[in-house]
């Protein structure tokens, strides 16, 4: 039921307190209209027996307390879906902002969904195809997974998310595939480099976009993660598809919970962010899942770009905690010209071993991915040695991983952002690289294998 008052009494920035009020709740949606008649949207963020706080999505310029109306509309933040959203654009709050006309809904679905009953849960178990060798190969992508990449400012994690967004797809029996894209508090021009990246592949034709500008509301920066996880849910639980949800950038998200805290004068946390950034975090990441009984998933690639390069800095480590391992970007790497810039060692998929194998992928995916992880990393050690001891204090044998590593970097981390390698070429890439080393160093792989693949080459 819809609720009028003319009781604002205090307005601070985008906040507005609104005094005499009975019965409203947490996350109400509200309109308040302006003496001129022009309405402006809000959300309650705290209330009290006789006081709401609400957060304007606008600017809260030419209100007048004293003549403003606030209407509160008894509900929370909902929005529209059909399956005709697929290839279209929206803003935060999931209005159209591509021209191309109002979307005609076919239900209505709260923002802010509901959690998964962990005994209503399938475990992630089968491969996703993203095209990228070091994250296909070596941190393995499994439907229903949250798989993070934590980049630094300056790396390019944007090219790296569109490659992904275009470039990924199920295996074996044809599926519905979608991607659902949400950006945060980027450019005007990063946002015109993820339309024109999706578009001119004709990747956007399986794709929803939700772009959130720099200039844009903060409290639209909160909704926006909501908005789009809604949207996968409804693609994968009603219509089942299999739907890849990209949100960059998280940080961006975490300034806004932060800025929004401050603003509600609350207590700050570690480096000022809220308290309950854990649970609001987990609140987003924890939609990623698959359903029993149900064919469709939802398989979230979260972006988040690390304040000084810190992976100990809250944003960081608190999605370290919530997902299922993380793909860090490389600055060393990047400034050799490697592209995408994956630094493997640090990097992780906890869920890559139910997702790989006969069947799945191949046979030969497991060990050739550990003695390639194992190769490159005695490879990089005996780099680092010979940096401060001189090359002349390598073995021979050290020499031989050190060329490895080189070539491993430059063959098969670095393809560029265009090239989309399937797994059996991942694979054979692999095994082209394993002849640099003696058959006796190859200790992590079954004879059996090293016999079908490599034969005498070794």
């Amino acid at each position: 039921m819809i609720k009028e008052y003319k009781s604002a009494t205090g307005l601070e920035g985008p906040l507005m307190i609104v005094e005499g009020i009975e019965g409203i709740k947490y996350g109400e949606l509200t309109d308040v209209e302006l003496q001129d008649g022009s309405i402006r949207r809000g959300q309650v963020l705290e209330t009290s027996e006789k006081r709401a706080l609400v957060q304007l999505f606008e600017s809260s310029q030419g209100i007048s307390t004293s003549l403003a109306t606030v209407r509160f509309l008894g509900r929370g933040m909902t929005t529209s879906l059909t399956r005709e959203m697929l290839g279209r654009i929206f803003n935060g709050v999931g209005d159209p902002i591509d021209d191309t006309g109002e979307i005609i809904p076919e239900k209505h679905m709260d923002i802010n969904g509901s959690p998964i009953n962990p005994y209503s849960r399938n475990f992630p178990s089968e491969f996703i195809q993203t095209g990228v060798s070091a994250i296909d190969g070596l941190l393995t992508l499994v439907r229903g997974q949250k798989l993070p990449i934590f980049s630094g400012s300056g790396l390019p994690h944007a090219q790296l998310a569109a490659q992904i967004a275009r470039q990924s797809k199920t295996l074996g029996k044809a599926e519905e595939f979608a991607v659902v894209f949400a950006a945060m508090g980027i450019t005007f021009e990063e946002a015109n480099f993820f339309i024109d990246d999706l578009r001119k592949t004709g990747a956007i034709e399986r794709s929803i976009l939700y772009i959130n500008l720099a200039n844009d509301p903060v409290i639209e920066r909160i909704a926006i993660p909501r908005v789009a996880l809604t949207a996968a849910e409804y693609l994968a639980f009603e219509l089942d598809m299999h739907v890849l949800v990209i949100l960059t950038d998280m940080t961006n998200y975490c300034e806004a919970l932060r800025e929004i805290s401050a603003a509600r004068k609350e207590v700050p946390g570690r480096r000022g962010y809220p308290g309950y950034m854990y649970t609001d975090l987990s609140m987003l990441y924890e939609r990623a899942g698959r359903i029993k009984g149900k064919s469709g998933s939802i398989t979230q690639f979260p972006i988040l770009t690390m304040p000084e390069d810190d992976k100990t800095h809250p944003i960081p480590d608190l999605t370290g905690y919530i997902t299922e391992g993380q793909v860090f970007l490389g600055r060393d790497i990047h400034r050799k010209g490697i592209l995408p810039p994956i630094n493997v060692l640090p990097s992780l998929s906890r869920l890559m071993q139910k997702g790989i194998g006969e069947g799945k992928t191949r046979e030969d995916h497991a060990d050739v991915a550990n003695q390639l992880f194992a190769a490159y990393a005695k490879g990089v050690e005996s780099r680092e040695l010979a940096v401060v001891l001189g090359e002349a204090a390598l073995t021979p044998i050290d020499r031989i991983y050190v060329k490895f590593a080189e070539q491993f970097e430059q063959k098969f981390i670095n393809q560029g952002f265009e090239e989309n390698r399937s797994i059996d070429e991942t694979l054979n890439l692999g095994w082209k690289l394993l002849t640099i080393l003696p058959r006796t160093e190859l200790k992590r792989i079954r004879n059996e294998y090293i016999d079908r693949y490599l034969g005498e080459k070794n």
